[in-house]
This record gives C-alpha cells, structure tokens and sequence, in this order.
C-alpha cells in the first residue's frame, strides 16, 4: 500500500515521501539529497544481471577514472562510507602495534565513536592544534617512542582535506609533512572526505595535493559532495597494497552489488561533476561568511576555506536561529557554531539564513564585543 504525506502547506504530495522537499538545513552536508547525474547514473547501472563483489564492468572502469585523477599506480576500493574507508586505510597501513597520530580535531578521534579503536584496534595519538591543521613541528609532540615495547608505535599519521575545521592544507604544506613522516619511517593517511571542495579552493588537479606530495593511501568522499552513499580507499601505489581485498571483507566493507558504489563514483569523476558541486558549495559559504562577517555581533572564527563557516554567536542567537535552521554547536561553551553549505545550496537558503541570524541578533540583549576575526581574514 502507498502512501501519501503532505508535511507542510505548499509541499507536493508524492506516494512514499515522509519528508518537507522545502525544508533546507545547514547542519551538515550529508543532508543534502543526490545529485540528479548521480540518481541517472544509479538507474543507468540497474538493468539486468551484473556480476557481484566487483567483477562488474562499473568497477572495472572506476579504475580507469581514479588512474587518470591520482596516476597510474592508484587504485580504488569502493566502500560504503567514510568511517568504514578511514578504519580500513589504518588497518593497512599498521601492524598491530601501531599508532595513528592525528589532529584532535580529526573525524577519526571526535565524530567515529572509537572506530579504529574498537574495530581495527588502533592507538590514536591525537595532537591539538588552532586550526585544525598538522605540521611536521605538531607531529612530533606524538612521533616518539619507536623500540619502547611499553610505548604504541606511531607509524602513521592521518591529516583531513579539507580539516573539519573548513581549512585547506597547500600542496607544499602537506609534501613537507609527507617528507617529515617518510624519514622517520611512517606512512600518511589522507581523509579526503572533502577533497573536492579542497581541489576547489585550491584550483589544482587533485593528484598535485595527494600522489604527487607524497600521500600514501587516501579516503576519497563521494557522499558529502552528491553520492547516496559509498566513498572509495584509493591505494595510491598499488605495488605496496598490503591485501586490501581481504581487509575490505574483514571489515564488512565489501559491496555485493558494487556496480552502484562505482556507478556514482564514476558519474563524479569522469567528467567535472566532483568540481562542478564543490565549488558550488565553497561558493556559497563564501557568501554566506561575507554575510554574518558584516553582523557587528558575529565572530568568524576559522578561514573559510571549503563549505563551512565558523562563527561565535551572542548568547541565546543560536537558539532563536535553530527555529528556522538546524545547525550544530562546534563549541558550545564558547558561543561557536557551524554552518555547511552543500552542492544544492541555494542564495536564496543563504540569504534566509542570513534574516534569521541578524533578526536573532536584533532582538536578543547583548553587549556588542570588539570586531574581531581569528582567521586573520
């Protein structure tokens, strides 16, 4: 039986939908709905009878499409998400005995509720920083300690492209960290659950800030920028694969009907989709900061170098925002917020965010505190 659910006034009545399609949000980029390149491609992908687990001619082309944005040697694992891409590159890349060093800020330590821990068994190491940024000086806070038996090896380090605190490491940024953990003998791990928006706030190709700088493995997203789910491992030198067919497995990360994890990677990466959405997104955060940036009483708080922008609002502005808007606290203690922009971002969602924070900000008492910008911007 189907049914039929109108959520509010003014929405289409469609069989099986539960959700207001007017309703638009700023919490997260993986609100966003997918693509319609990437819905087609799905569709395209459904007919008849393909063979399962990645002998499928989809896969096989993925290949092709990855070699030509990483090099030759690359090669791609389709996977279901990002936590499970992340607990899988580790896993490779470590023995047992092996520790990940890492921002603290970083997806892997905050927001995958003790995943390579409790599933790979990983020893994080996790290092503060300002802006969710490593540098070779910040590494070695946690780099110490190889031959100490009571001590878990650090051997790799993980850095996040774009970091979740929107920022954008340069290509020389991260060769001098990939040179400074290949001579004490470690590996580096990339989780590129943003790497598209990174590319696009850096207008290069996307192997200039990952094979050719030294990245070892990187977690490629696909969700956050228009897929319905699956991200990739990209082993960047297939000579040094350590068997990551049977981790995949291990890990319960193997698709049986893998020709629709590919199917999508495929529909973004062969043409400009991937760029296409990203730069959409950027552009839109990028206006969205100039907006609360001209509010006397909003704080911006970390470059907006990708889809996010940070903010400290006065007290009780945010609960007043969230009456029209989700969003999430990045601090609450301190007032800060996040707001993502997504591929389908609209000026229009921005402007209405926009309303809403200043007429929160009008009719809320507050001291109004110096201009200040901790991103120097």
């Amino acid at each position: 039986m189907s049914l039929s659910f109108i959520s509010s006034p003014g929405s289409l009545a469609v069989a099986g939908r539960l959700h207001d399609p007017g309703y638009r949000g700023f919490a997260s980029d993986n609100y966003a709905g997918a693509h319609a390149e990437i819905i087609a491609a799905v569709e395209a992908a459904n007919e008849g009878h393909v063979t399962a687990y990645g002998e499928d001619a989809y896969t096989g082309r993925l290949q092709q499409v990855v070699q030509g944005h990483f090099g030759a040697g690359a090669t791609a694992y389709p996977v279901f998400n990002g936590t499970g891409a992340n607990v899988l590159a580790l896993q490779a890349l470590l023995p047992r005995w092996g520790a990940v060093v890492c921002a603290s800020t970083a997806h892997i330590n905050t927001d995958e509720n003790g995943a390579p821990e409790r599933i790979a068994g990983i020893k994080l190491l996790p290092v503060p920083t300002a802006d969710g940024k490593l540098t070779p000086e910040l590494i070695d806070a946690e780099a110490w300690g190889w031959g100490d038996e009571h001590r878990a090896q650090p051997l790799v380090v993980s850095i996040t492209q774009t970091t979740e605190l929107g920022t954008c490491y340069s290509p020389e940024e991260i060769q001098r960290i990939a040179e400074h953990v290949h001579a004490r003998g470690m590996k580096l791990h990339m989780d590129g659950a943003r790497l598209a928006n990174a590319a696009a706030h850096l207008r290069l190709p996307l192997r200039s800030f990952t094979t050719d700088v030294g990245v070892d493995v990187l977690s490629f997203g696909g969700t956050k920028n228009g897929l319905l789910f699956g991200e990739a491992v990209v082993w960047l030198d297939s000579q040094t694969d350590p068997g990551m067919n049977y981790l995949r497995k291990m890990n319960m990360q193997l698709a049986s009907k893998m020709r629709f994890v590919s199917a999508q990677l495929i529909a973004l990466l062969s043409g400009d989709l991937w760029l296409r959405s990203a730069s959409h997104a950027n552009d839109m955060a990028q206006r969205l900061r100039a907006g609360v940036s001209a509010v006397d009483e909003v704080r911006i708080t970390q470059a907006t170098e990708s889809n996010g922008v940070f903010a400290i609002l006065p007290p009780g502005v945010a609960e007043k925002v969230r009456e029209s808007f989700r969003f999430y606290d990045w601090d609450q203690a301190r007032g800060e917020v996040r707001w993502m922009c997504s591929w389908d971002t609209t000026e229009n969602d921005v402007e209405s965010l926009l309303a809403a924070v200043k007429a929160a900000v009008a009719s809320t008492p507050t001291s109004k505190p110096g201009r200040e910008d901790a991103a120097g911007n």
